[in-house]
Order: C-alpha cells, then structure tokens, then sequence
C-alpha cells in the first residue's frame, strides 16, 4: 500500500510523516510526500528532529505530485492545518483521501528550545496516527470502512 502525505510546501509536515511511516511500516506499507507549492528544500529543523529520533533522512527532499505520475499512491492524506486557515492540496487521482490536519511546527517562535518541543511534539502526534494506522486490520476493511477508520485517526 502506497500513502502519499501532502501539503503545501513539502519541508516540513509532509516530510516528518513520510519519514516516520516509511521508519515505522511493516513489509507492504510505502510512504511519499509532495507540496502543492513544494519549496524546493527540506527544513532542516525537520531533517535534524528525524535525526535526533533516529529515523533515516537519507532520500527525503521536497517535491511537488508530479513525482509520482508513474506510481500513484492508494492514499492520499493532507497534513496541512485547515483550523488555520491554511489551504490544502487536492490530489485528484482516484486515491482514497482523508486529511489529518498538523499545526506546522515552523510557524512556532520562540527560544531553540520551544522551536524543538513543537517539532517534537509534531512528531509524537503523527506517530500516534500511525500507530493507530498500523493497528488497522487492512484484509478486513472495504474502501468505505477504511475511510472511515482514516477519518477517525485524523480526528486524534
């Protein structure tokens, strides 16, 4: 199963959540990321809170859909923070869509210190998703159930 995660810029939320569920999949279980509006770099306060967590970085870089013309994903989720006012991409493939809005950890200011606990703290949050993700039981659900299930994992 492929999941593509998505937001605007492609260098931070989206990149966070690639990273960790491609560290975390079981065998089957694949993720990639794209920006509507891709920046063109990684954050590297992204890069070194992956680091720091001991996940791979090795790869990660910020593109934009047409990377994955090829290769379309089976999910598509949108990280970006609607209760901001930010808008998110659309992914018009037939993909199954839900979205699981983040507040973007590089909009914090603050000291080194409270800039790493949000990043962290965004971090902790999409490994919860996943592994309420993981738990699911894949073989069982229909594509209506299992957009229910993605839709209940957002709202944690």
């Amino acid at each position: 199963m492929r999941v593509l995660f998505m937001c605007t810029a492609n260098s931070c939320r989206s990149i966070l959540s690639e990273a960790l569920f491609n560290h975390l999949a079981p065998p089957g279980f694949e993720a990639v990321s794209s920006g509507s509006f891709p920046k063109g770099q990684v954050l590297p306060r992204s890069l070194t809170t992956l680091q720091h967590a001991g996940i791979a970085i090795d790869g990660l870089n910020s593109k934009g859909n047409d990377a994955f013309v090829d290769n379309p994903p089976d999910i598509v989720i949108t990280v970006c923070d609607k209760a901001a006012g930010e808008s998110c991409p659309v992914y018009f493939g037939p993909a199954l869509k839900a979205h699981w809005g983040l507040e973007d950890p590089s909009d914090v200011a603050g000291d080194e210190a409270v800039i790493d606990a949000a990043f962290r703290a965004t971090l902790a949050h999409i490994e919860q998703r996943f592994t309420a993700f993981f738990a699911l039981p894949f073989n069982d659900l229909d594509r209506d159930e299992l957009k229910r299930e993605l839709d209940r994992i957002g709202a944690l």
